[in-house]
């Protein structure tokens, strides 16, 4: 009996799955993304339980289960930067000129979050 191989097409990521995914407001999304990933982090670094998140925060527990859970509809980028502020880390705003400048006049930069 012969042997069958599908043969699977991989693209490379462009560095944003909701690029990739074709996905509304990417950039916004990949950015809500990786501040409640910085989120997560401080949590369990403070050791919190999500009901003392959730009171450090000022929301409910539902809620820090889905803000854990990257479930961001509701959470403005702004409201997340303050949540990140209330678990004792600093927010840092870079902004300078786009890598890949282009000498198009609507070319756009893009928005990352790095923690440290």
């Amino acid at each position: 009996m012969e042997e069958v191989r599908e043969t699977i097409k991989i693209e490379d990521s462009s560095g944003n799955v909701f690029a990739d995914l074709e996905c509304k407001d990417a950039q916004d999304r990949l950015s809500k993304a990786d501040i409640a990933i910085s989120i997560s982090r401080a949590i369990k670094e403070l050791d919190l339980t999500q009901a003392e998140a959730a009171k450090t925060l000022g929301i409910d527990q539902p809620g820090i289960s889905k803000l854990l859970k990257g479930q961001l509809r509701g959470f403005s980028t702004d409201r997340l930067f303050k949540f990140v502020t209330m678990l004792d880390q600093d927010v840092v705003i870079t902004i300078k000129p786009a890598a890949n400048r282009s000498a198009r006049r609507h070319a756009r930069g893009k928005i990352s979050v790095v923690s440290l």
